[in-house]
């Protein structure tokens, strides 16, 4: 069977973060402008093509002081870097729908390899007659590896911004004509 365009359902799609602040709670966000470009034959799922392009300047943690900020240079330097860009470079089963997700993404002009665990589930058909397939992926990053290092001490020992970053990503997809 021949590879497949997938184009991206985004009313059914979501990519949220969260991150430790001032080592008591966490702080979720989203980014609400993004694309997918899947290319796969569901009989050979290793050799998917996936490519995510996230908006970076469409972060939102309900707050527009720190989202300001997270624009910034200290962080996502928006201006310079407008996107955020995941790129597939394997794709193992790990058992069932269950994979181990592998590609290099680029965060601020930094690009380093990172692997998620995946769930893909599909294809199914809608009770529209389309056909769909859905991801669920999630891992962390270490944001100082991509430069986002700013922080601030707390009076009370340690720091305000966890280095760890929790990703979820949840995309739907339909395939295309």
């Amino acid at each position: 069977m021949a590879a497949t365009t997938w184009n991206l359902d985004k009313s059914h799609s979501g990519i949220t973060f969260s991150v430790r602040h001032m080592m008591i709670t966490n702080v979720r966000g989203s980014f609400n402008d993004f694309e997918a470009a899947v290319s796969a034959d569901q009989d050979n799922l290793s050799a998917l093509e996936a490519t995510i392009t996230i908006d970076a300047a469409s972060i939102n943690t309900k707050d527009e002081g720190r989202d300001g900020h997270l624009k910034s240079p200290d962080f996502f330097n928006v201006e310079q870097f407008p996107h955020i860009v995941f790129k597939k470079t394997a794709l193992e089963s790990a058992g069932g729908d269950d994979y181990k997700l592998t590609g290099d993404v680029s965060i601020a002009g930094v690009t380093k390899s990172i692997t998620l665990n995946t769930e893909i589930s599909g294809p199914a058909k809608d009770p529209w007659g389309n056909t769909k397939f859905g991801v669920v992926a999630d891992g962390v990053i270490n944001r100082s590896e991509f430069g986002l290092s700013w922080n601030a001490a707390l009076e009370t020992g340690g720091l305000l911004v966890g280095d760890a970053i929790k990703i979820h990503i949840e995309l739907e997809f339909a395939q295309g004509n």
